[in-house]
């Protein structure tokens, strides 16, 4: 067994479970707030519960473009000579987390916005807190879609801000 490799497997196992948990609460708590604050999951809202789990899965596929990167940054650490020390991890880490969320507000955002240009007339927000779950699946959709299609774009430019190790041109 490789002891390197599996402590390495443990390590990014738990970042990624402490990571996804405190960033999905941070989110829902401010999606709560800052919109919904007299709905809750036990009211019988299913519009509200549909809504929710679709920024909670954009969240997901979004953390899932960053989380490799900082774990790609622990394996540079321990595999090169000139390691990386915890401060430059926990630094570069944090700009990761930061740019995921930017991403994800900026995601929410356009949806909101392309979603009051195509319905003209309706109120998302209000149509979610009456419980109309057309309204909360249509945005859904588009979220997951827009998330989809983004989520590549941010993984490129998260890795182009890894700090590779210098690698001499053999050509």
């Amino acid at each position: 067994m490789n002891e390197k490799l599996f402590t390495l497997a443990l390590f990014e196992i738990i970042l990624a479970i402490l990571v996804s948990v405190v960033i999905i609460y941070i989110s829902y708590s401010i999606l709560h707030r800052l919109f919904f604050k007299n709905i809750d999951l036990k009211g019988g809202n299913a519009a509200f519960t549909v809504f929710t789990s679709g920024i909670v899965l954009s969240i997901g596929l979004i953390l899932s473009e960053i989380i490799p990167s900082i774990t790609n940054m622990v394996r540079l650490s321990t595999t090169q000579t000139d390691a990386i020390d915890v401060g430059t991890i926990v630094q570069y880490g944090g700009l990761y987390l930061l740019i995921g969320f930017l991403a994800a507000v900026i995601i929410n955002a356009s949806v909101f916005f392309l979603f009051s240009i195509l319905t003209r007339g309706i109120n998302e927000f209000q149509a979610i807190k009456d419980d109309n779950m057309s309204v909360s699946i249509l945005v859904v959709a588009t979220l997951l879609s827009i998330t989809l299609i983004v989520k590549d774009s941010i993984a490129l430019l998260i890795s182009s801000i890894i700090p590779y190790p210098e690698v001499s041109n053999f050509l």
